[in-house]
């Protein structure tokens, strides 16, 4: 996605090997055209797979999955990380290990907004390990419904996460699939150019 690629390569900061900052449009402070683009084209990329609801983990993949959720004029679902005083029944739970937090998050939904067989569409931010879309995918699959599908918004192509999502058979599809994020540049997977930032 052009329009993404072009933001990243504007705004983006690469912090380490691993770490790419890009809490300017995306994950602090979100462009709403950008997010806007970003649901329209999860949308024509997952089409035919009949989606009943989106489903996201806070707060990062809060922006797109709702603008997803919007152009499938589907409710959007986000798994929480912290405990709410409301939310003490009848949940889903699973664990998520950060490798950029560097901790282990207990996420919930409740039980009563995924029903059994409901066709649900995952959404996120970023992939690296594909802890958090494991995650999710277990939340998906308690209750009976079916993962049709993951939409990244940036895949580090580097690290393992879209492999095993596909090892579980369920289809990927990354925006923007990074290589390399080395010597301070971001390295497009389908362009291999070199970008320095």
């Amino acid at each position: 996605m052009k329009l993404l690629k072009d933001k990243i390569i504007q705004e983006g900061r690469v912090l380490s090997s691993t770490v790419l900052k890009v809490d300017s449009f995306l994950n602090h402070q979100m462009d709403p055209e950008l997010m806007s683009e970003i649901g329209k084209e999860f949308v024509s990329r997952f089409k035919d797979e009949e989606i009943t609801k989106v489903l996201t983990i806070e707060s990062s993949g809060i922006g797109p999955a709702l603008m997803t959720a919007l152009e499938l004029k589907v409710p959007m679902i986000f798994a929480r990380k912290r405990k709410s005083l409301t939310l003490t029944e009848d949940l889903l739970t699973a664990q998520v290990y950060s490798f950029t937090k560097q901790e282990e998050n207990t996420i919930t939904i409740s039980s009563s907004f995924i029903n059994e067989g409901d066709r649900i569409l995952i959404v996120d931010d970023f992939l690296a390990n594909g802890q958090a879309a494991l995650g999710l995918i277990n939340l998906v699959e308690q209750a009976g419904a079916i993962p049709v599908g993951i939409g990244i918004v940036i895949e580090k192509a580097f690290q393992d996460g879209a492999e095993l999502l596909n090892d579980r058979g369920i289809k990927v599809e990354s925006l923007a699939r990074i290589a390399s994020l080395e010597n301070n540049s971001v390295i497009f997977l389908d362009s291999l150019q070199e970008v320095h930032l």
